[in-house]
């Protein structure tokens, strides 16, 4: 694996069919799988490892995120990244940008509404990342199935040649889904983090016995989330593809949660795939023993 700053290197280093894990670092067992899900898929593997001070609002702190390249470079090499990019914030972005890019009615509620601005950014980043690397696949994580549609509705929308790939959500061995704000949970936060995923298995559970109806489906996240001390921000049914609010499961979907658990604010979801005679639940995939978080 060779480490690079520059768009230009990152080409010159890349050959064959190129597959892009777009990162902000603190890598964890989410980023690892998506990594092999590239490697899996292409000649060339690169991951990008970048803190985007664009989609940070005011009530996020830039400064907090965590980061450490070297512990970052160690895990991809071994997952099998052939080329870290690493860029600086100049290399992205020599200028502010003056172009914005808005994705109508996906980025407008659930996470959109409550981080102003935060898709925007998102979409900014991401969409340097596809001119800039040109990768033939980007692989995204289901847990954030929201950036998942306003991305590869960006990509669809601009025309960039690129596949937008979701990997399903990797989990801790309690279900937790892995994220790198797992790392300020308390021990008694961590245990009341489990609510969430516990309250979508619930409601997947439900789906499988017959359950269509979206605001049923809600009420058992709402319910199981509730009976702690987590802050519920939203439960919600949405359309995978447009990313609008369902009342009833007919097409593919995903249930989404938002809570706030002492100082850290976490999401989960779980996703529907739905055919003509059934319906699929991806709940994602649990480890089998710590993550590399809980190891660090």
């Amino acid at each position: 694996m060779i480490t690079v700053a520059t768009f230009a290197d990152v080409r010159v280093a890349s050959s064959g069919r190129v597959g892009l894990v777009p990162t902000m670092g603190y890598l964890h067992d989410g980023h690892l799988a998506l990594i092999r899900a590239a490697r899996a898929a292409s000649d060339t593997v690169v991951a990008s490892i970048f803190v985007n001070p664009l989609q940070f609002g005011p009530q996020d702190d830039l400064s907090r995120y965590p980061r450490d390249l070297s512990r970052d470079a160690e895990l991809a090499d071994r997952a099998g990244v052939d080329v870290l990019f690493a860029p600086s914030v100049d290399e992205m972005y020599p200028e502010p940008p003056r172009t914005e890019l808005q994705i109508a009615d996906l980025a407008d509620h659930f996470e959109g509404a409550r981080r102003p601005g935060h898709f925007e950014g998102v979409a900014i980043v991401v969409a340097k990342l596809f001119a800039g690397i040109r990768p033939d696949r980007a692989f995204f994580g289901r847990k954030d199935a929201q950036q998942v549609a306003v991305v590869g509705r960006m990509a669809a929308d601009l025309s960039f040649p690129v596949e937008v790939v979701p990997v399903s959500t990797v989990r801790e061995p309690d279900g937790l889904a892995l994220s790198s704000r797992n790392m300020f949970l308390s021990t008694d936060n961590r245990r009341t983090a489990t609510a969430l995923s516990r309250g979508l298995f619930r409601a997947a559970d439900a789906v499988e016995r017959g359950e269509r109806d979206g605001p049923t489906l809600e009420a058992i996240v709402t319910a199981e989330v509730g009976d702690t001390d987590a802050a519920l921000e939203y439960a919600a049914l949405a359309d995978a593809a447009t990313v609008q609010p369902l009342t009833e499961l007919t097409t593919d979907a995903f249930l989404a949660v938002a809570a706030r658990v002492g100082e850290t604010r976490l999401i989960d979801n779980v996703a529907f795939s739905v055919g003509a005679d059934s319906i699929v639940v991806d709940r994602g995939e649990r480890l089998p023993g710590p993550s590399v978080l809980e190891e660090s």
